[in-house]
């Protein structure tokens, strides 16, 4: 799957690249679903040097949100580790052990879905590295994970917008405002002043 392009938004909204080899020590990968491709084009890229990348390289993969599923591309390339874990809540640990035994040099690669690379970049953040250090690329799933700001609640993979938050019941537009601490898009209530006023829900971020 090719890179996803994004129309221009505020601020706050991410920005993704797309995924470059570059000179370090060891190779960090976190990606899920159709992210497995960006780790193989960054792989292709290094052309002679791809052994050497290979060598120093601990890829960490889980399926997409809606299934998509490309581990058998991965363990082809021949990384020094690989670990295929089922979700996000299965390689958090992993991700915070690689981040908290790593040395100077240490490069690290997010891709797949926003979900993924917000919440493995938060991590990388909290273990102390810039946010200019990480280097993302979205593929796959455009879905978001969604705070509600009335009751501080996360639903995750929101396809549609308006959506009905998961934990309190209120109809809530999805800005684009982003948070990084929370990983998450911020989600408002959509008929605070006309209650029961919603528009049809329209499937934006499939």
């Amino acid at each position: 799957m090719t890179k996803t392009f994004f129309e221009p938004s505020i601020r706050s909204r991410p920005v993704y690249g797309e995924l470059t080899p570059r000179a370090g020590k060891a190779h960090l990968f976190v990606a899920d679903g159709e992210g497995a491709g960006a780790v193989c084009d960054l792989f292709a890229k290094a052309g002679a040097g791809a052994a050497d990348l290979m060598a120093r390289s601990h890829i960490i993969y889980m399926p997409g949100p809606f299934g998509a599923d490309m581990t058998p591309a991965l363990q082809a390339l021949g990384a020094a580790q690989f670990r295929r874990c089922p979700s996000w809540g299965a390689a958090q640990s992993r991700v915070r052990k690689v981040l908290a035994d790593a040395h100077m040099g240490l490069q690290i690669y997010l891709a797949g879905t926003e979900t993924l690379i917000g919440l493995a970049q938060r991590e990388a953040m909290e273990a102390g590295l810039p946010f200019e250090a990480v280097q993302t690329e979205h593929r796959g799933s455009l879905s978001r994970r969604v705070q509600c700001v009335h009751c501080k609640g996360v639903t995750e993979n929101v396809t549609t917008d308006p959506f009905v938050c998961s934990h309190c019941g209120l109809n809530l537009f999805v800005r684009d405002h982003y948070s990084r601490r929370l990983a998450a898009f911020q989600g408002v209530c959509i008929d605070a002043e006309e209650p029961g006023n919603v528009p049809p829900a329209v499937e934006r971020f499939k």
